[in-house]
């Protein structure tokens, strides 16, 4: 018992210990410092995030996830994520994320395109992605309703949404040579550029939208006229040949032309969109706009070969019409085929040169059956004769045969007379008829025996010629010689100091004393008339 109290005794005792707290050590700070940057970094991140947008493109070329950069005003705002096939295989789909600053950019009317070399309306662009690779660009619109969902362009806008100017839309009747970026030029000078075209619905008209740079959209008023200036106008109608062009540009791309009217003083500015007329050229779209407007229905029983819609109809050198239109037609009695001519008649025109009231009152009180039976006619004339277009005449032909105004198809008819060309024709057609007639074969007949007697005649003159060579002119040589002697001799004989002259001068002197003489008798017998029979004083003593 003692050795084991001992034993126990000498055992170690337990003795109760006291429960510390958790003291963390310094070491355990590292990775929670570490937890909190990540945490805050993973929190910024999400904070800064920018918005991710799916875009649709039919081709994926040059695109590549990770690499290619969306980039606005060549500023990167955000790279392509992801690139995949849709589920119709129909295009391809982008998936970009942005940064946070272009989320105000993301609207329903934003567009985005993949920019690559490129040349298209005389421009080159996109040399850089030569080096650089493809890339995405942005043009960001004005709506105000955002989106995500987009649908890329197939090449790079023309215009962008920041550039300043107005979009205006032109209905043609066709394109012409007209593409997207040919110029728009005022005065010869570009000022825009063709944007996109379009058909219309009904597919009668083509709409193009052209965009007219700041400032120059303020000459576009309500009143401008626009036509194209594609390539080299070449017209040929009865004015002649025509040669026009806008510029060495328009020449290759094509272009448009537009002009103000200086007379128009509207400067109200014009809303994006308005619409104008596109015509074929400057003189069709410089027309004055006629609001008097007169048509009539002219029946020509010649050819109207050469002769145009558009050509003008003139009364006496002044254009007071054109023609509208050309058929065919029986006539009111369907008694022989004629051309029916339309033509359209403009009043104003011819009244706008007349001065004085009273005449302008007379000439549109003047009725068309009136100036018909006074003989106004129409007659085809020919405009030009390297060309061979031909015009309608207006004009009096008092010895035309009398016509009446006659109502056919809903239009008045005007009576017609032959053309210059159709009468110079029959009147060539009857001198050949003429000749035709002519008895050639006896006038051949006379004129061989007309030849013969005057070559028989001749050898009669030859013979005689012959004859009088040979005895007439030595004969002549004779007398002519004896006449030079006669004419020397004379010469001699009038020499002022010739014999014969000297007895003229004393001859002469000599009937001077007798006049003397005389003239002294007549002075006595005048004085002393009894002198006659009693004689001289002295001689009575």
């Amino acid at each position: 018992m003692d050795e084991q109290a001992e034993l126990e005794s000498n055992l170690p005792q337990a003795e109760v210990a006291k429960i510390r707290r958790f003291n963390p050590s310094l070491v355990w700070l590292i990775p929670l410092l570490a937890a909190l940057i990540g945490g805050w970094l993973m929190v910024n991140a999400m904070r800064s995030r920018g918005p991710t947008v799916t875009i649709e493109f039919s081709s994926g070329e040059g695109l590549e996830a990770g690499k290619t950069r969306i980039k606005y005003k060549d500023v990167d705002i955000g790279e392509v994520t992801a690139v995949t096939l849709s589920p119709d295989r129909s295009h391809i789909r982008v998936t970009a994320r942005l940064v946070k600053e272009a989320a105000p950019y993301l609207v329903d009317d934003s567009r985005f395109w993949v920019v690559r070399p490129r040349i298209s309306g005389g421009t080159v662009s996109g040399l850089g992605t030569l080096l650089s690779g493809a890339y995405i660009a942005m043009d960001v619109g004005k709506s105000l309703h955002p989106s995500e969902q987009f649908v890329g362009l197939g090449e790079a806008p023309i215009v962008t949404g920041d550039l300043p100017g107005t979009q205006f839309m032109l209905m043609a009747r066709d394109l012409g040579s007209l593409e997207i970026g040919s110029p728009v030029l005022y005065r010869r000078v570009p000022v825009g550029q063709v944007v996109a075209y379009r058909l219309t619905r009904d597919g009668q008209n083509v709409a193009v939208s052209i965009f007219v740079n700041r400032p120059y959209d303020s000459f576009v008023s309500a009143n401008s006229r626009f036509w194209h200036a594609s390539g080299i106008d070449v017209t040929v109608d009865a004015n002649g040949l025509k040669l026009d062009t806008q510029s060495l540009m328009s020449v290759a791309l094509g272009g448009v032309a537009f002009e103000t009217p200086e007379a128009d003083g509207d400067s109200t500015p014009l809303l994006p969109g308005h619409r104008f007329v596109l015509a074929a050229d400057q003189a069709q779209a410089l027309r004055t706009q006629e609001l008097n407007v007169r048509t009539y229905l002219v029946r020509f029983r010649e050819s109207v070969r050469g002769l145009a819609v558009g050509a003008p109809v003139d009364f006496r050198g002044i254009t007071i019409g054109d023609v509208a239109s050309i058929g065919l037609d029986a006539g009111p009695d369907g008694d022989q085929l004629a051309m029916a001519v339309r033509i359209h008649l403009y009043p104003d025109r011819l009244l706008a040169l007349v001065g004085e009231k009273q005449t302008r009152n007379t000439l549109e009180q003047l009725s068309l059956q009136h100036v018909v039976a006074r003989g106004l006619r129409a007659q085809l004339q020919s405009a030009n004769l390297l060309t061979g277009q031909l015009f309608i005449s207006l004009d009096y032909f008092p010895d035309a045969p009398k016509a009446a105004v006659l109502r056919h198809q809903g239009m008045l008819v005007l009576p017609s007379v032959p053309g210059e060309m159709n009468q110079l024709q029959h009147t060539l057609t009857r001198i050949v008829a003429r000749i035709d007639r002519i008895p050639l074969d006896q006038l051949s007949a006379q004129a061989q025996h007309t030849l013969s007697s005057l070559d028989a005649t001749l050898k009669n003159s030859n013979q005689m010629v012959n004859g009088i060579n040979e005895q007439v002119l030595p004969q002549t040589v004779q007398t002519l010689r004896a006449l030079q002697q006669t004419l020397d001799s004379t010469r001699q004989t009038l020499r002022p100091d010739s014999a014969l002259q000297q007895d003229m001068r004393d001859a002469a002197q000599q009937v001077s004393a007798a006049a003397r003489s005389v003239q002294t008798l007549s002075d006595t017998l005048e004085r002393h008339p009894e002198a006659l029979l009693r004689g001289k004083a002295g001689d009575q003593q």
